[in-house]
């Protein structure tokens, strides 16, 4: 099976997290996994780790290593979804459903996933739950 994996799922690896042991066991254990990101998912692990920075909760030499490991990630292990103008397009009516309540981010990650055919991968619970809400198929590690 192929998963897409968002900005969560990297970030609980890379940095101290509730979830990141959890990650950790599930990266082991589906080693054999095909697992793509997109160049979204770059540019959200980027701020997620300068945020962690300024509020005190990493500081920088961890940050580069942190960066350094998702380089690795990037060029070993991760195949690279090219995000079009249609996912944007799709992501714009998905953040249309008020009762999810998605953010343009998320939106942006389910968008990729179903335009794929991939399964979303995520720690994060509200947007797992929006996925079969929407006809998207997702997975809470």
């Amino acid at each position: 099976m192929s998963l897409y994996l968002d900005t969560s799922v990297i970030v609980s690896f890379l940095a101290r997290e509730p979830a990141s042991e959890r990650v950790l066991g599930w990266f082991e254990a589906n080693a054999e996994e095909q697992l793509c990101i997109s160049d979204w998912v770059t540019t959200e692990v980027a701020s997620a780790l300068s945020m962690k920075v300024r509020t005190g909760k990493l500081d920088l030499d961890a940050r580069a290593i942190a960066l350094s490991a998702f380089a690795r990630l990037e060029a070993e292990t991760f195949v690279r979804i090219g995000i079009r103008p249609h996912h944007f397009r799709a992501a714009a009516r998905l953040v249309d459903n008020q009762a999810l309540g998605l953010r343009a981010g998320d939106a942006l990650h389910l968008a990729i996933a179903s335009a794929e055919g991939l399964t979303l991968a995520t720690v994060d619970k509200r947007l797992h739950a929006s996925g079969p809400a929407l006809g998207i198929a997702t997975r809470l590690l």
